[in-house]
């Protein structure tokens, strides 16, 4: 296998992953799209007819019926990272190196650090285009309707899900798995260990994501919209951080095994 060759190798080698994560993102927007232009008219005309009727309307919830399915498809999208983790730990290197597939690549013309390079390069492309696009369809969704929505944006998932955020979870898993594979070289307690990492980090974040930015005491502890902007941008910084320092150990891990 010539170096040349190696990127047509890992599309081949995990086109299912690629298949499947495309089908997902696709699946999401689709979603997205057929919950605004279709099902959102009908929720409004709902909550119209709620307004004005004389007595109790049975549809005064109406209204859940469009941001209950906003809120779950965000939250799915958003934790997928759990997956991607996992994926990176266990198929997309634990794997290689627990066979030696790695290794007989090495023999081949094909460098250690070349093969990372290659094996992150791709996956992490994907992730960046198929979030990205889902972050600009959500947020045409969230601003369409927004008297069908809550003005809490503080949540997880929706807080992820407006900005680079999304994205930079799923970098930072592939990272974090991708260092915790090649320091086990097992798939399986590499996959449960880069889940377990990225949940604790993911609570950590969680808990203290209104200290990313200082609230005044007239806002009376509840961040207003204006904050969305640098509380979002903070976060991703500190996931790109953490996905940088980890690929920079993953290839000084190699290089040190391999050397």
């Amino acid at each position: 296998m010539t170096a040349a060759r190696l990127p047509r190798v890992v599309l081949r080698l995990h086109r299912t992953a690629l298949i499947v994560w495309t089908l997902f993102v696709l699946g999401a927007v689709a979603f997205l799209v057929w919950l605004n232009e279709v099902e959102a008219d009908r929720v409004q005309a709902q909550t119209t007819l709620c307004r004005h009727a004389s007595t109790y309307c049975a549809n005064v919830f109406a209204s859940l019926d469009y941001s209950s399915p906003m809120g779950w498809i965000s939250s799915v999208v958003y934790y997928s990272f759990w997956g991607v983790a996992a994926w990176a730990g266990a198929a997309l290197i634990g794997r290689e190196l627990e066979s030696g597939t790695a290794q007989l690549a090495w023999t081949q013309g094909v460098s250690p650090t070349r093969w990372l390079a290659t094996k992150l390069a791709l996956p992490a492309l994907a992730l960046t285009v198929g979030g990205t696009l889902f972050v600009f369809v959500f947020r045409w969704g969230w601003s369409a309707h927004r008297d069908l929505m809550g003005d809490d944006w503080t949540f997880n998932d929706v807080f992820a899900a407006r900005g680079p955020a999304l994205v930079a979870w799923s970098l930072c898993a592939l990272a974090v798995g991708t260092l915790t594979a090649l320091l086990l070289r097992r798939s399986l307690p590499a996959l449960a260990v880069s889940v377990s990492v990225m949940v604790v980090l993911n609570r950590y974040m969680e808990k203290h994501r209104t200290d990313l930015w200082p609230n005044t005491p007239t806002d009376r502890s509840r961040h207003p919209a204006s904050h969305f902007w640098p509380m979002n941008l903070i976060e991703t910084g500190i996931l790109l951080t953490i996905a940088a320092l980890s690929t920079t150990a993953a290839f000084w891990s190699l290089r040190r095994r391999t050397a």
